[in-house]
């Protein structure tokens, strides 16, 4: 039954005028808006333009623009527009053909609402289904009290007044301040947390099953950010109360809903909002600005994606807040026997949240004197574009598979999480649809998860030549919280294994033009302390003692020296750049910091045991390649 014969069945009034209306916000025996339904079609972000698009008022001068107009640069508004999203739908179709409609239900709901639903190319879609989550779906969205939140099952309301449907915001209108469309004051469910849980929370088709194989009844759970929140202590009320809107909508007071009404009576105290409904996708948004921004010669104005980029960093600062114990100084002779980090997860859901495909947050610890970096666990090698995949590695990610036959990455096949380390919002309270996975976390006395994680990092004695009087004797400690949301292995995921169009091989173009995918830095913390014990060159007694010694055996100690630098990052053991490793997605991975506690790069040239004419040798490589590696720079 559609809405406006469920408002007639039950002699709902509608009002006649384009002031203020009181819908009935539920509706008995509802279900979702589903394709060709609408009498009254989903508008473009662009028509709200004219109205809803102004410069700050005196109030906010030097903020973030407070005009609704301001989503245009987001990712929400450009859903439709994404490229990594149509890669993955392609490979979806190809495991799962049919079952990518709910994919596009979310990122292009004017095209799913229009009977376009089975697109599985941007190029099938038209003009006006490119503005993705516009300004209409969510004003027109209303709760019927019984339709589920996830997988974009909205409920719109489409009973039109004088030829338009009301939007639902916190508006009032003074006389003679009649807007262009109705109105409604019934906005609590577009306030609410609930309206952003209609497409954050995601379910696929495939039953999950536990580490055995064994079904658990269920749906496999492949997003959870709302239910996250819900979870949390976030979602109770009380002091600590925060919706998804606090975050991603911050409150605004005294600010005009629409252009041309700036007197006081259209004023609303404390129900404006930024629209600015960021994340932290950086990458891509710099990709959709590049393809359909101004300056490339596309339509959107350059300005709303700056502006993204703007808010998206307050987001940043919020998102996390790492604490690390440094010691005091550090002496080479000892190595660092214990460097303590905490990361705390300041936001109302998972940290990392949402699809989790290709997406990984992990620590990097470094320890540089000069230009030499000595220790280091995590580093992320800008050049070969790796995570360092030491023994010490601190992850926190969620990889899912296909218990068939293991395939990862592959959305529609998933059925098993393999790990959830990923950091739990405060207050998390236990429920198999959001509990992590694995033994990272354990279940605090009051019954919920860590919203906390900590790691200890070790690292052993090493032997580093004395860089000369212009260079100060300290050790610069550094620890980062490292976010990358679409890793070189996903991209090129996405393009070998496209059988069905070209869509993964263009993103990977798009990116080799315009940049590949970056970290981004959430937090971080850095301190220089003394350095004792660095090598001057001259020997000592202990080198003269390990180059004579031997075991029983008669085998010489080197290779106990050979062993040891077996287990750092490779050249890392010379002074010089270390090479990393691949990140590693086995939950193998996912360690505490190894059990000798010497994970990670140790800058070992020179160790006891180590033959002096060969560590000088390495030394001049690993200067020729860093001058070869500055060159290329």
């Amino acid at each position: 039954m559609s809405f406006r014969a469920y408002c007639t069945r039950t002699g709902v009034a509608l009002a006649t005028s384009l002031t203020l209306l009181s819908l009935a916000p539920t509706r008995a025996g509802a279900a979702p808006t589903e394709p060709l339904e609408l009498d009254n079609s989903v508008q473009a972000t662009n028509e709200c333009a004219s109205c809803h698009l102004f410069l700050n008022p005196a109030l906010h001068q030097g903020e973030p623009n407070v005009s609704p107009q301001a989503y245009t640069g987001s990712l929400m508004s450009n859903s439709a527009r994404d490229p990594v999203f149509w890669a993955g739908v392609a490979i979806a179709h190809q495991d799962a053909p049919g079952e990518t409609q709910d994919c596009v239900r979310c990122h292009a709901p004017i095209a799913f609402l229009e009977g376009r639903g089975d697109a599985i190319a941007i190029d099938e879609l038209q003009p006006q289904d490119l503005h993705g989550v516009s300004c209409d779906l969510c004003h027109r969205m209303i709760d019927d009290g019984e339709t589920p939140a996830g997988n974009a099952r909205y409920v719109l309301d489409d009973v039109a007044v004088n030829g338009s449907v009301p939007r639902r915001g916190p508006w009032t209108y003074g006389p003679g301040e009649d807007p262009q469309h109705p109105t409604s004051d019934d906005d609590a469910h577009l306030a609410s947390a609930r309206l952003c849980g209609t497409c954050h929370d995601v379910t696929t088709a495939r039953e999950r099953v536990d580490d055995r194989g064994v079904g658990l009844g269920v749906p496999f759970n492949e997003q959870r950010t709302y239910s996250e929140w819900l979870g949390s202590v976030y979602a109770q009320d009380g002091p600590d109360q925060r919706s998804c809107q606090d975050c991603h909508m911050p409150a605004l007071a005294d600010v005009a809903g629409c252009d041309g009404f700036n007197i006081a009576q259209s004023f609303h105290a404390t129900g404006g909002r930024r629209h600015d409904l960021v994340g932290l996708n950086l990458p891509v948004i710099q990709l959709i600005q590049a393809v359909y921004g101004k300056s490339a010669g596309g339509t959107l104005d350059d300005p709303y994606f700056e502006l993204t980029r703007e808010v998206a960093e307050l987001l940043r600062e919020q998102s996390a807040t790492l604490d690390a114990a440094f010691p005091d100084e550090v002496d080479l002779g000892v190595g660092i026997p214990a460097l303590d980090v905490t990361v705390t997860n300041n936001t109302g859901h998972k940290l990392p949240t949402g699809y989790s495909e290709g997406r990984v947050m992990w620590l990097e610890i470094t320890a540089t004197y000069g230009d030499a970096l000595v220790y280091s666990s995590g580093r992320w090698d800008e050049q070969a574009m790796t995570i360092e995949d030491d023994a010490q590695v601190r992850r926190y990610e969620a990889i899912a598979e296909d218990d068939g036959d293991g395939a990862r990455l592959h959305l529609l096949r998933n059925n098993h999480w393999v790990v959830d380390s990923r950091i739990p919002p405060r207050g998390l309270t236990p429920d198999l649809e959001t509990d992590p996975v694995g033994d990272r976390y354990a279940l605090g006395p009051d019954n919920t998860w860590p919203h906390q994680d900590s790691a200890s990092f070790s690292f052993p004695p090493a032997v580093v030549p004395d860089q000369g009087p212009d260079v100060a004797p300290e050790l610069t400690l550094r620890a980062r919280l490292l976010y990358l949301i679409n890793t070189p292995e996903y991209v090129e995921f996405l393009a070998e294994e496209n059988s069905t169009n070209a869509a993964g091989t263009e993103l990977a173009a798009l990116f080799d033009e315009h940049g590949p995918p970056t970290p981004i830095v959430l937090a971080e913390q850095e301190l220089a302390v003394p350095l004792l014990g660095l090598d001057d060159g001259g020997g000592s007694d202990s080198d003269s003692d390990n180059e004579s010694n031997s075991d029983s055996d008669g085998t010489s100690s080197d290779s106990a020296a050979t062993e040891t630098t077996s287990t750092s990052a490779g050249p890392g053991s010379t002074g010089a750049e270390p090479t990393t490793g691949a990140p590693s997605t086995d939950a193998g991975s996912d360690t505490d910091g190894g059990e000798d506690g010497a994970g990670g790069c140790a800058c070992a040239a020179g160790r006891p045991g180590a033959p002096r004419g060969a560590w000088l040798l390495l030394l001049t490589l690993g200067a020729f390649t860093r001058r070869r590696a500055n060159a290329l720079d």
